[in-house]
């Protein structure tokens, strides 16, 4: 049933003019909540001071909150205020919630003496929990409801239309996704505050929060347009009495459930727990698309991000996905399926998932092959028992290094050095170094499944030290800083310890000696590469260095897991998109978006079994995990395909049709019922 006064709305290209606001409002909160959760994890470690393993718990509880109260909403939504009033509300908690988040990253709040760190940070960690809380009720919530109500707007002779809509709501979301994940984190670099410059988390959550703000509005300028469908009862409730009853003996059916609206319940629940029965091998297809955030962007950090005059980092290439999916969206829906329909192929919703997990299984495929060539060229590490050691000579003579227990010999000339040796950490106990005519030695008492680097040099006498990084070969002490890093200041023949900088850049490298600056620009530090780097001295405020290469640079391009990325976004157009629409078309109209909520908690589901199979897979090689999810998928998938061949397609109006036209035959029998029992009472 509709809302009073909810004719048929008008349209523009044959489409309800009223889903042009509910895809501008989808796109909105999209970037509002893709925005805010991309600068979560460092707003965490940086702002609150939390450690890794702290922000990493809160976060995943916050997304996996974000997957779990979209049963809330469907609940509301379904059961109380309906659709259109639930996502206002909701909308409303939701604006307040990233408002919250916003205040509670201004440094200056509790920075009361202005030395630029809060004062009280409890003050910070509370409004942050309430407003993620209200983040979590409010996305969650309104989640089953927008692609539902969106789906409402349609005649039931607009079945092209409907599904050319989840096409395009399904893009809205990705567009809000990928721009927010790029505009967001430049906005959190940004420095902003009002006694201290810190880090501009407040731009960052705040951008956020007006975009879900001009989300609110804009849903509510459409709301003369929408059709609005009526809530009926207390569904959970029903449903959850009802499942019980549907095993019972048919006569026992015939006893307890005589009223034709209990009838009608029964034959909803029953289209629901058949929809709800298919989503139970999906979570595995979740399992795998989710690792683009953890694996496959862990996998680029051993890949050369390269791109010419563009140096890609590893976490950018997830937006890979987004840009996919905005190119791939529109082109299957127009020319694909058209095609697929030309060749005479009933490319069914459920095929279309199916084929979806088998695309995502040959996508882990893909990932493994790239990873089997990634570790061809990774540096083989000691293992426990074992010690890697690799001899940089920055003395002006040649030098010969003995270990002893087994004897190994080496000659490095001068400001060379040698590749890394390696060694039963337990034999190792002695080094005895020739330069010249001069002879030294040296104990070794080192750690074992670890790599060191010895710098040896022939001066007045023969200096041999374990050192990393920066090697001050000077007979001053000096400082240095390379780009916006300061190292610890460096006596004589020193070393500082390694530190990370942004892979595929070129980086300054300045050094103070006797209150003179000198500097140069470093050679191109390749990704995944390390260094030991020699200040040999100072030319003309230009710095003499040395380069010691470590680990070689990373020589496999991320170029290579495009392929991969391809295959996964294709995966997840012909899954995801179809899995919306077909949840809409299998639920009965009181129930829409209580199916598109079991839809949703499948993805949480999913990531659980991330943490289940990695954890208990125990295995060592990266390709293995890869291979081992992608068989994973493909038994689920066949599973899955045998489930769809037995599904029967069912219209929910053409049921409820009948339920009606069933409920008027029994009204009228009981008009005739009464009115025989009236004449009978009269002629007494």
């Amino acid at each position: 049933s509709l809302a009073k006064g909810d004719e048929k709305s008008p349209s523009c290209f044959g489409y309800p003019l009223s889903i042009f606001f509910i895809i501008i409002n989808e796109f909105c909160e999209r970037f509002s909540y893709y925005g805010m959760r991309a600068v979560l994890v460092l707003y965490f470690k940086y702002f609150l001071q939390w450690d890794d393993n702290l922000s990493t718990a809160i976060y995943h509880t916050f997304v996996a909150l974000c997957y779990l109260t979209p049963i809330l909403g469907a609940l509301i939504a379904d059961s109380w205020l309906g659709k259109f009033k639930t996502i206002v509300s909701l909308s409303i908690v939701y604006t307040i919630g990233q408002a919250v988040m916003s205040v509670s990253s201004i440094n200056d709040l509790t920075d009361h003496n202005r030395d630029g760190s809060p004062d009280n940070v409890s003050v910070h960690i509370a409004l942050s929990m309430i407003g993620l809380i209200l983040i979590a009720l409010g996305t969650g919530g309104i989640k089953p409801c927008v692609s539902a109500f969106g789906g409402d707007q349609f005649e039931d002779d607009q079945e092209k239309q409907r599904t050319r809509f989840f096409s395009i709501f399904y893009l809205s979301i990705n567009a809000g996704s990928l721009l927010s994940t790029i505009i967001t984190p430049i906005l959190r670099a940004q420095e902003c505050g009002i006694h201290s410059k810190q880090r501009c988390y407040p731009l960052a959550f705040g951008v956020p929060a007006a975009l879900m703000a001009v989300s609110l509005v804009v849903f509510i300028i459409g709301s003369g347009m929408y059709k609005k469908v009526k809530p009926q009862g207390n569904i959970m409730i029903q449903v959850s009495k009802c499942i019980g009853v549907i095993n019972l003996p048919r006569s026992e059916i015939c006893h307890n459930m005589r009223k034709a609206s209990e009838k009608r319940l029964i034959a909803q629940t029953k289209a629901v727990l058949k929809v709800l029965f298919l989503y139970i091998p999906l979570p595995m297809f979740w399992a795998l698309f989710d690792q683009q955030g953890s694996r496959w962007t862990l996998q680029a950090t051993t890949m050369d991000g390269n791109f010419g005059s563009i140096q890609i980092q590893p976490d950018q290439m997830q937006t890979v996905n987004p840009i996919l999916i905005i190119i791939m969206v529109p082109v299957v829906d127009a020319v694909v399926y058209p095609l697929i329909k030309k060749c005479k192929i009933n490319f069914t919703p459920l095929r279309k998932i199916t084929v979806g997990m088998f695309l995502a299984s040959l996508a882990f495929v893909a990932a493994a092959l790239v990873q089997v060539q990634i570790d061809k060229t990774l540096p083989v590490f000691p293992a426990a028992g074992q010690t890697q050691i690799k001899v940089i000579n920055i003395g002006t003579d040649g030098a010969t290094v003995q270990f002893e227990s087994p004897l190994q010999s080496v000659n490095v000339m001068s400001m060379e050095s040698t590749g890394y040796m390696t060694f039963d950490t337990s034999r190792l106990q002695s080094v005895n170094i020739i330069s010249g005519n001069k002879t030294t030695s040296e104990v070794i008492t080192l750690p074992g499944g670890s790599r060191h680097t010895l710098a040896v040099k022939n001066a007045a006498n023969i200096v041999a030290k374990w050192v990393s990084l920066f090697i001050n070969n000077l007979p001053d002490t000096i400082n240095i800083t390379m780009g916006d890093t300061a190292f610890e200041t460096l006596m004589s023949f020193s070393a500082s310890n390694y530190n990370l900088f942004p892979g595929g850049r070129k980086d300054n490298i300045m050094a103070i000696i006797n209150s003179i600056p000198c500097s140069v620009t470093s050679k191109t530090l390749g990704f995944g590469s390390a260094y030991t780097i020699v200040i040999n001295g100072c030319t003309g405020n230009t710095l003499d260095v040395t380069y010691s290469e470590d680990i070689s640079p990373n020589t496999v391009h991320m170029a290579w897991q495009i392929p991969q990325y391809f295959i996964l976004t294709c995966a997840e157009v012909v899954f995801s998109v179809t899995g919306l629409e077909f949840s809409y078309s299998q639920a009965p109209s009181n129930m829409k978006a209580v199916l598109q909520a079991g839809w949703l908690l499948t993805v949480a589901v999913g990531n659980i079994i991330v943490l289940i199979v990695a954890g208990a897979s125990k295995l060592s090689e990266q390709w293995a995990e890869y291979v081992l999810f992608a068989a994973l998928l493909l038994a689920v998938c066949i599973i899955f395909a045998v489930m769809a061949y037995f599904y029967t397609y069912t219209d929910p109006n053409e049921i409820e049709a009948q339920f009606d036209e069933e409920e008027k035959k029994q009204v009228k029998k009981d008009e005739d019922v009464y009115e025989k029992q009236t004449e009978a009472v009269s002629r007494m």
